[in-house]
Formats: structure tokens, sequence, C-alpha cells
């Protein structure tokens, strides 16, 4: 008797760790074969009849729209370009240039995948809002307060993410912007 319960409680305490690991890895939303390019984390396999069921149970639970490919790339960020977590009570500065796509946006999620509620009703910052003369070198604030310029508030959560989204890539789809094409996430201050 005692060995069978032994047995039980091994198998019990197996499944709930099983369970709890895998629980955790898909609520942390790394999108299967995932890939590093400086802050930015991509996959290469969702939007495509291949995406693996780590990767659909990804996207069904972060309630993403992944296009094929061909039509978007998704880039991740949850740390900034140093390497340390993206705190929503810090200001940030993102800056980049043209990006090989059509058009491109940055959205601002909590680690849940929800938009940050905000007062300014701002959640993302889009190539399509920028004059021509800022589509090759552009910047953006990202701070819980307003700034000058143009401003992604943070609503002054702990921890948030970006998701950069290019449309219509240049490549078709068939590679990675370079990581030195992808913006830069630099912290300027903290309160």
């Amino acid at each position: 008797m005692r060995f069978s319960v032994r047995l039980l409680l091994c198998a019990v305490a197996g499944g709930l760790i099983g369970a709890g690991g895998a629980l955790y890895s898909v609520r942390s939303g790394a999108l299967g074969n995932q890939r590093s390019l400086g802050p930015w984390t991509t996959g290469r396999d969702f939007g495509t009849a291949q995406a693996s069921r780590y990767t659909r149970a990804v996207i069904a639970l972060r309630g993403l729209l992944a296009l094929p490919a061909r039509e978007a790339r998704y880039y991740n960020a949850s740390v900034d370009s140093a390497g340390s977590p993206l705190d929503g009570r810090c200001r940030y500065r993102l800056s980049g240039g043209a990006l090989p796509a059509a058009w491109w946006s940055v959205t601002l999620y909590d680690p849940a995948g929800y938009l940050v509620p905000n007062a300014a009703g701002v959640y993302a910052i889009g190539s399509a809002s920028l004059p021509p003369a800022e589509q090759r070198r552009w910047a953006v604030t990202i701070a819980p307060r307003p700034a000058a310029g143009r401003w992604l508030p943070t609503g002054g959560v702990a921890r948030f993410e970006l998701t950069l989204r290019t449309y219509l890539p240049e490549d078709g789809g068939r590679g990675e912007i370079a990581a030195a094409r992808l913006p830069r996430i630099e912290k300027e201050a903290c309160r």
C-alpha cells in the first residue's frame, strides 16, 4: 500500500510540475522557434500551417492575429537594448529608421498581452502617422507621463512589452530584419 501511495503522489506531483511549467512557458508568450535580434525576438513558424502546438497555444492565449510571414512579421521586446526588463515607471527612447516593409506599427502591452489603459488613449505608434520627413529617422518617448513629441504611454505599469509589426515585408517574409535595422530601446530615466 505504501509503495502505491508514493507512486501515486509522484505521478500527481510530476503532472502538476509539468502542467505548471507548460502553462508558464505559454503565458510567457515566447513564439516558437524563437530568435533574438537585440532586444527583439521573433518566431519563424507563426502564421504558417507548420506552426507547432506550442506556438498555436501562445497565439490563442495572447490573442495575436498571426498573418502569414509574406503579409506581416512580428517582433516582441520585453527588455531594452541593454537587456534590462521594460519598466512602465521609467522613460525610454524608442528610435529607428525606415524598415523594409510597406508600413509598420509598435504597440505597448502588459505581460499578459493586453493593451495598457491610459488617459491619453494612445496604444500604438505607426509609420502611417509619421510625416515623410520623419520616415527615415524617428523617435518615440515611452513613459508614464506626457512627453514632448511622439509619446507612447505606459500607464505606469510595473512591466510592459512592445510588439513591432512590419506589414508587407520587402523580402516577402522569407527572412528577418537585421538587428541593426530594428528600433533601439534605450532607458533614459526612472523615478
